[in-house]
């Protein structure tokens, strides 16, 4: 079992967390729609990446008035 020679300091532990963070992400105004997305991702509100359409979204359907129709 391996039992440490001498104790570490919280000041050495902490310094070898110092990388462990994580950072904030930086959201960015979708050219299209103006809602804030990911950078370098798919707008989740329309669909488009680089000024053009990737996925395409389909607008909520109400089921009560499909069920009875």
């Amino acid at each position: 079992m391996a039992v440490p020679q001498n104790r570490v300091t919280r000041s050495r532990r902490n310094n070898r967390r110092s990388h462990d963070g994580l950072s904030a992400s930086n959201p960015q105004e979708c050219s299209n729609c103006g809602e804030l997305k990911r950078a370098h991702h798919v707008c989740p509100a329309c669909g488009h990446y680089d000024d053009r359409e990737v996925v395409a979204i389909n607008d909520e359907i109400d089921l009560d008035e499909e069920d009875a129709a």
